[in-house]
């Protein structure tokens, strides 16, 4: 592909999403992303169209539409064209999970070092948690494990992905109440509910791992789960949806580099690993507006949306750093949001900083950190090894929110994502010809860089 300049333009693991034409649950009806000028306008629109108005995405002017799929897309934007009321119309793309192109053999059978399985208990700021977690090699190649003696992340991480497990006990102190999108819920989304009530409670029974040994149980073709025993046992046979426990993986490694920072699940993946176009949209919509300091996006489009765009640039405008995975392709590929210029674009690197064979690199990628058998949380009192830029990304997630924590807290509020940015290219040297953007993470660096940003009072 050739090499082009990153920009700004209107128009799992990483989770891909995948055009389709019925979008609303009804092959009967395509669902459409419609903006207008305002409510009134968008109801003009609807009448003269014969559209159903759904729901707001996004006072004033963005909405969710329904079409007879009797009317091909490509009549209906024709029709609309150039009608004041219809400033944009986006069909509202389903999302399937794209693990298919991942090199083999992805994962190997057993953990390849000794800590993965460590399972000795140490503090992480008031909670106990396995050696292997707290002290794995990412944080000390990343230079995080630096910020692990003093406060890190004043601030609210959302994480945009299938839910997060508000019972997991590393997790729950930190876990400030976000939104369900598919259920239109408020309060602690997490994935539980998308596996029946049986395996729920299984996962959930976990005595001491200690006590009872760990087994390894093989989840997809980039993590497993660290059992006791008697779960193990109990889960045998038990088929779990592709992406169960994904938002709660994230968001341990979230945690792990920035322990004091809030973290805020905003479920719009089920957990198969499937969603619409327009609950991310809302998503990061409502990350924007209600707080958040940095957003985490373990997923990505192989086309540009406008809305996504458009939402996302609403973010940036309020501040919030945007964070997303580039993909698990081994390709050199766009996916969004990581190539939108406003994103930092996280490619994966062993831990010997080497680049991963199944990241994506080239144009999008801004950073590179650690993505290989990262030990991280699962449901339940659980944790799981996990490969993919789904986790490189959620460890520089916690990296931006500790750097904005760290600096002067009336500097903090003007920094911007190129600023940040700016911060993270002062990283170690990998990849080549930029395939890996500015290098390997260095927490030390970046966060030196960003103490000594000088801004206009």
């Amino acid at each position: 592909m050739t090499r082009l300049v990153k920009f700004l333009v209107p128009a799992f693991l990483t989770l891909l999403l995948l055009p389709s034409a019925a979008s609303a649950g009804n092959s009967d009806y395509n669902a459409y992303i419609l903006r207008s000028p305002g409510l009134a306008q968008a109801q003009a629109a609807c009448q003269t169209y014969g559209m159903t108005l759904l729901s707001t995405i996004h006072a004033p002017d963005t909405y969710l539409v329904q079409v007879s799929g009797s009317v091909p897309p490509g009549i209906l934007k024709k029709w609309v064209e150039h009608d004041p009321n219809v400033l944009q119309l986006e069909l509202d793309k389903n999302a399937s999970v794209g693990h298919s192109s991942l090199i083999n053999p992805y994962i190997p059978s057993l953990p390849p070092t000794d800590y993965v399985t460590d399972d000795k208990l140490v503090r992480l700021y008031g909670a106990s948690a396995w050696v292997g977690y707290v002290q794995q090699p990412a944080v000390y190649s990343t230079n995080a494990a630096d910020g692990l003696g003093h406060v890190t992340g004043n601030g609210i991480v959302a994480v945009i992905d299938t839910g997060i497990d508000s019972s997991n006990p590393i997790l729950a102190p930190v876990l400030v109440p976000g939104y369900d999108f598919i259920q239109n819920l408020s309060g602690f989304p997490d994935d539980l509910g998308d596996i029946d009530q049986s395996s729920g409670h299984i996962m959930h029974q976990s005595s001491g791992h200690i006590m009872h040994g760990s087994q390894i149980l093989q989840l997809n073709a980039y993590s497993m789960a660290i059992l006791d025993s008697d779960t193990a046992s109990a889960l045998a046979g038990v088929v779990l949806p592709n992406d169960f426990g994904h938002g709660t993986m994230v968001a341990g490694l979230i945690h792990l580099v920035a322990p004091t920072a809030k973290i805020m699940s905003l479920k719009a993946f089920h957990a198969d690993g499937s969603a619409n176009t327009s609950d991310i949209v809302r998503a990061i919509y409502f990350a924007a507006d209600n707080g958040a300091t940095v957003i985490n996006m373990s997923f990505g489009l192989p086309e540009l949306s406008d809305a996504q765009l458009r939402a996302v640039n609403y973010a940036a405008r309020k501040g919030v750093i945007c964070v997303a995975s580039v993909g698990n392709d081994g390709q050199n590929e766009l996916l969004y949001p990581a190539a939108f210029g406003n994103v930092i674009g996280v490619a994966s690197v062993n831990q010997q900083n080497q680049p991963s064979n199944f990241s994506n690199f080239g144009f999008d990628v801004s950073i590179a950190a650690p993505g290989e058998a990262l030990v991280t949380t699962y449901p339940g009192n659980h944790y799981a090894v996990v490969w993919g830029t789904s986790f490189s990304s959620a460890l520089v997630a916690g990296a931006a929110i500790d750097m904005l924590s760290n600096v002067d807290p009336h500097i903090a509020p003007q920094l911007r994502i190129g600023d940040i940015q700016r911060a993270m290219s002062k990283a170690n040297p990998c990849g080549s010809n930029g395939s890996m953007g500015a290098g390997c993470l260095d927490f030390d660096q970046a966060e030196e860089f960003i103490k000594q940003t000088n801004l206009p009072h």
